[in-house]
């Protein structure tokens, strides 16, 4: 949860400069029951659970898009090459849509062919590591729905990747995913496990195993694709030919030595992985423009939850009565992510950008989505299921991304 954040430095910036005029806030009343996950998603979970779930209306306040010019249409950008954006229903499986969705489209721009993944293949086979983690760890070990990019580079390594088609994690006519139960039940498992101390790993993972099986299907083993059998890991090596070796995460964050290898120190790495690429703000911001501008999607992760990040108009700036753009520094986005105003909120796929946009000079970047607040405008839209970055933004609150190695290697080789 996010702590109330209000200092001396913040007033004066406020009061002193011309921030309030520029970049005017409003205090908004958010309908409880409104939007697309109310009205769309669960929807169709209440039809199949047939359960009610109500939020009461709540106020924040927010900086007022209402009147600013912002480039909030898909054609203004130079888009790279992804499938459209898909619903990751009423699950804490962004980290894997995002990342997925780079992979579909590193296979189109390495080999030219558009393949759809299975996100559920590769969520199933994440739990079933949670799972493990928690019981070989007695139970100090954070389970639950999220988790990082990288960890799809770990799941498909070890199980390899199928078809969508072949594993849609969807039963009981569903339309969206719905992993609420499934969740609760699997935890109340290994609670009770803990409470008991009946450690037995092997009944316990088939018992996580029975549970999804029951919820989202069985995995399954092999499967035709165009004419020929492939298992999961001769598909991921033969057919979509992805290396999940590749794959590296860049990281900026003060409280490590830059240019090292460094653990992201958030929950969702939950199995404290130290592979992370940390590298100083400037460097940082560098990369992700030549990375976008030279063919390669990245999968972005940060937070979400901000006065400037607007579902109305689907773009994210750092208003003035937060910070003006020009006080950004690794300081700034340090002291955020220190005092947990900046959280590891949601992970989404960076797929297109415009430069220096005439609008307010600043770059921009395309950002496919799969939570709903992308989704809050007209579904048949260019626009539905996507969000627009101001680089202000990157800078300030996506902390760390996923990257094909080739697109960083002048940076990799400064690592020891």
């Amino acid at each position: 949860m996010k702590k109330t954040l209000l200092t001396l430095a913040s007033v004066a910036i406020a009061t002193v400069g011309s921030a309030q005029t520029k970049d005017p806030g409003k205090v908004k009343v958010i309908e409880g029951g409104k939007g697309y996950y109310y009205e769309t998603i669960l929807k169709d979970i209440n039809n199949v659970d047939k359960q009610l779930e109500k939020k009461q209306p709540y106020k924040r306040f927010v900086l007022d898009q209402s009147k600013m010019k912002v480039p909030n249409k898909v054609d203004l950008y130079k888009r790279l090459w992804s499938f459209e954006p898909i619903s990751q229903g009423n699950t804490g499986s962004c980290w894997c849509f995002s990342t997925v969705s780079m992979l579909e489209s590193e296979i189109y721009r390495m080999q030219q062919k558009k393949v759809k993944l299975s996100e559920m293949y590769v969520v199933y086979w994440e739990y079933v590591l949670k799972a493990e983690g928690f019981i070989e760890n007695r139970g100090d070990s954070h389970f639950a729905q999220g988790s990082e990019g990288n960890a799809v580079a770990r799941v498909i390594s070890k199980y390899g990747m199928v078809p969508e088609k072949e594993y849609t994690g969807k039963l009981n006519g569903r339309k969206f995913h719905s992993h609420k139960k499934m969740f609760g039940e699997m935890k109340a498992y290994l609670q009770g496990l803990k409470e008991s101390n009946a450690w037995n790993k092997k009944e316990a993972v088939e018992t996580i195993k029975e549970i999804m099986n029951h919820y989202i299907g069985t995995p399954p083993a092999s499967f035709n694709v165009d004419g020929k059998i492939y298992t999961p890991m001769t598909f991921m090596k033969e057919y979509a030919k992805i290396n999940p070796n590749d794959y590296v995460e860049i990281l900026s964050y003060k409280q490590e030595p830059y240019w090292q290898q460094v653990e992201y120190t958030v929950p969702d790495n939950w199995w404290h992985s130290k592979d992370y690429y940390n590298i100083p703000l400037k460097d940082y911001m560098k990369i992700i423009r030549r990375v976008i501008d030279n063919g390669y999607t990245v999968s972005i992760g940060g937070d979400v939850s901000e006065a400037g990040f607007s579902r109305d108009t689907q773009c994210a700036i750092v208003p003035d009565f937060d910070i003006p753009a020009k006080y950004i520094t690794e300081d700034a986005r340090q002291f955020r992510f220190s005092n947990e105003t900046t959280t590891d909120d949601h992970g989404m796929h960076m797929v297109g950008y415009i430069k220096n946009w005439k609008g307010d000079g600043y770059n921009w970047y395309l950002i496919k989505d799969s939570s709903s607040g992308s989704r809050n405008n007209d579904p048949n839209a260019k626009e539905f299921g996507y969000y627009f970055f101001r680089e202000d933004y990157v800078k300030l609150k996506m902390m760390g991304f996923t990257v094909h190695k080739d697109a960083v290697k002048d940076i990799l080789k400064k690592f020891k």
